[in-house]
């Protein structure tokens, strides 16, 4: 018999730091068998309840302030599980959550026909949480390994107190965060027609995992949102905004978006996989570049600027981790998540980009165009030929008084073996006017391309505008001819504002 009650009080414990004091009245006629009978005993009248006493310690207890912890308290129930019982089976539906106070229970993954042993989480631990805060269904079942007391909130009821304590709910967000990231959970999350294998990647705003398409078995990157950030509807526009920037953009120098999903309370942005390295983690292995080198890469990165800039897309944050280099030496411009449209004023941000590369007028809060990329790729590429900046000084102030108010200093006194034409490339692309800068990237590749041909390097634009084909059967009966045949209809004129051209050829009976 599963024996509930309700919390009676809640105090701190005076003898044990972050720990509480509980209180829980049983009803008296559900002790018989359950607990000594001197419990039952002890106070003749059934009508007035046991008092259970236990202490909870707890790494939730830890992080959330008092104030906290007693509210959400409160709004759980006490509930004893016997031992051996599956309380949380595989497959259904999650309706509520546990907090153990005392015994155990084992945590199993089922497989191909075999069963794995997960965890084992005692007193202290959340059970059951991942899947009510995500609204998926249990990825795993749990068996009580003793007889235990457990603290319970039901699915609904967290979701009426999750506005109310976005510090509950960061806290949850942070464990399904990192259960996401662990290899056994991970063999068994789907992301819509993907499957994740593995974590790859940790920003300030999102997770990076790597994947696979189940069909296609295509291997592929998945950017997550992460869950806290994503209770953040600021959040979840600019995040949304990269995805829905880059789909737009089809060019081999530009990271490629297959798909959107939006599930378990978060956005996950679905790319291309990309084998290499950013050419941050180069420059910190070799300090600096070759001009041969340097120029093959800068010459990538401007045809797809080019690209990006003729769509009105400004990258907003152009450095060397935003540049990625392929085994091959191809180049990939990433993270798009401070795009913006020509001519816009980002409000989000103080410095919307990476301090040490933004633009002037990032930082006055002035409209940005192709020349804000120009300014940041100029910096960008005296690192890389140089293993410094073009400034002294690291430190926020001189940064950006730098920026604003400081011009570069004459490259032919700092770099006197280079060419002119990189020389030329300094003093008009890391200009504080942006009117005396390059007006545009096809302006900068009319410059270094003849002096990389000089040298060697041929670096040809290899992107052509492709048509695409898909193809799909319909295959139906002739009593179902006219509802489809509306259908089809309407698809077609669908398809056509996207400027697609939907082609339709009959055949005979199969």
């Amino acid at each position: 018999m599963t024996l509930e009650g309700k919390i009676k009080n809640i105090s701190p414990s005076a003898s044990q730091a972050a720990c509480y004091f509980l209180e829980i009245d049983i009803p008296r006629e559900d002790l018989a068998g359950e607990w000594p009978a001197s419990a039952s005993q002890a106070v003749t009248d059934q009508k007035v309840p046991y008092t259970l006493e236990l202490t909870l310690c707890s790494e939730l207890t830890n992080t959330l302030s008092q104030e906290v912890i007693q509210a959400l308290l409160r709004q759980m129930d006490f509930k004893r599980i016997p031992k051996g019982e599956h309380f949380i089976r595989q497959g259904e539906e999650a309706d509520q959550f546990y907090l153990i106070l005392k015994g155990s229970c084992i945590v199993r993954l089922e497989k191909d026909n075999m069963s794995y042993t997960l965890a084992q989480l005692g007193p202290g631990n959340l059970v059951g949480e991942m899947a009510v805060f995500t609204g998926e269904k249990r990825s795993a079942g749990v068996e009580a390994e003793t007889d235990m007391d457990v603290l319970s909130m039901s699915r609904d009821r967290f979701e009426k107190l999750a506005p109310e304590y976005p510090e509950f709910r960061r806290y949850l967000s942070e464990i399904v965060t990192h259960r996401l990231s662990t290899s056994k959970i991970m063999a068994e999350k789907k992301i819509g027609k993907y499957t994740i294998s593995e974590k790859i990647g940790d920003g300030g705003s999102s997770i990076i995992y790597k994947g696979t398409h189940s069909i296609l078995n295509l291997p592929v990157a998945i950017k997550m949102l992460k869950h806290e950030l994503a209770m953040d509807p600021d959040f979840i526009q600019i995040f949304s905004n990269e995805a829905k920037i880059i789909a737009q953009l089809n060019h081999p120098q530009i990271v490629r978006v297959y798909d959107i999903e939006e599930l378990y309370h978060t956005i996950f942005i679905v790319m291309e996989y990309l084998e290499g390295t950013p050419l941050k983690q180069v420059l910190e292995n070799t300090k600096k570049l070759p001009l041969t080198k340097t120029l093959d890469l800068v010459l990538q990165t401007c045809y797809g600027l080019e690209y990006a800039h003729k769509y009105g897309i400004i990258h907003q944050d152009i450095n060397p981790r935003n540049i990625f280099v392929q085994p091959d030496g191809t180049v990939k411009i990433i993270d798009f998540g401070l795009a913006c449209r020509t001519g816009s004023v980002d409000e989000n941000f103080l410095f919307p980009g990476t301090i040490y590369y933004i633009s002037p007028e990032q930082i006055k809060g002035d409209p940005v165009d192709e020349r804000s990329d120009i300014y940041s790729l100029g910096i960008t590429v005296y690192e890389m030929l140089t293993g410094t900046f073009p400034y002294p000084g690291d430190d926020m102030k001189s940064l950006v008084n730098w920026h604003l108010n400081e011009e570069i200093h004459d490259t032919y006194e700092t770099l006197p073996d280079l060419p002119d034409e990189m020389h030329t490339f300094f003093m008009k692309s890391i200009r504080k006017d942006p009117r005396t800068r390059f007006r545009n990237v096809s302006e900068i590749i009319g410059l270094l391309k003849p002096l990389s041909e000089k040298l060697g390097v041929q670096v040809e634009p290899n992107f052509c505008m492709q048509q695409r084909m898909t193809g799909m059967f319909l295959v139906y009966q002739e009593h179902q001819r006219l509802p489809l045949k509306r259908l089809i209809e309407e698809f077609s004129r669908n398809v056509s504002e996207t400027g697609a051209i939907l082609k339709i050829t009959q055949f005979e009976d199969l």
